[in-house]
């Protein structure tokens, strides 16, 4: 086995640094957390609104998310805590969020290889092949969880929109009325549907790249060397 020598060449080509780009998606998704809040009287007793909130997060499981009042208690009759947010998008959120893990490994894992092994990595014919089949692979599975992401927050945005006024049941009764108030801003899952949308175009890109390192690529080359002048091949018995 030859011994690691660093060589940040294959960074500044396609086959690394697109590596790199690909490796930032996770984070954007895993680490949020937000919150709803609606708007509650119940005139004639109580006019004043009070705020009703409920905090949701990764992995999205909205049907265990409750809501609370700033004081604990009852508000208009109603015990708020049994009342959930509708929806679970725990399966989406989670292959999203562990496929993007498992890419980071990888990346890592390849990128070592690149920089710490490249004479091996270029001489050898089965490294270039996985590594080839591999981004095949995390390209189509990009696109799989993306979308299905991609579909799981834009059904977690309605959820906690404004149609959670019609969805609760206290706020259906003649003598609760609702507003709904605010929402945390999800621009940073907006950001993890881009990177992975980008991801799946840069996995998808790169494996051009990484075919030219297998051998399925080289006999070509070969090919179109004789083809100009140089030795033929030997004949067949």
């Amino acid at each position: 086995m030859s011994a690691f020598q660093v060589n940040l060449a294959p960074l500044k080509e396609p086959l690394g640094f697109i590596k790199i780009a690909a490796i930032f998606a996770f984070a954007t998704c895993g680490g949020f957390k937000g919150r709803t809040e609606i708007l509650v009287s119940c005139p004639p007793t109580v006019k004043e609104n009070k705020t009703v909130t409920a905090t949701f997060g990764y992995p999205f499981r909205l049907n265990q998310a409750s809501f609370q009042l700033p004081q604990n208690g009852n508000f208009c009759n109603t015990d708020w805590k049994s009342n959930v947010l509708v929806g679970d998008y725990s399966s989406s959120a989670q292959f999203y969020v562990t496929f993007a893990v498992f890419v980071f490994l990888y990346c890592t894992a390849a990128l070592l290889l690149y920089v710490g092994y490249t004479n091996l990595y270029r001489e050898s014919r089965k490294l270039p092949m996985i590594d080839f089949v591999v981004t095949l692979v995390a390209t189509f599975l990009w696109l799989v969880s993306t979308s299905a992401w991609a579909k799981a927050l834009t059904d977690i945005k309605l959820t906690t929109g404004h149609s959670i006024v019609q969805e609760l049941m206290p706020c259906k009764q003649p003598s609760t009325v609702c507003h709904f108030g605010s929402v945390t801003s999800m621009g940073s899952l907006n950001v993890s549907v881009i990177f992975g949308f980008l991801n799946m175009i840069l996995w998808g890109g790169n494996a051009w790249f990484v075919y030219k390192e297998t051998s399925l690529h080289r006999p070509s080359n070969a090919a179109a060397s004789h083809g100009q002048g140089g030795a033929p091949p030997p004949t067949g018995i």
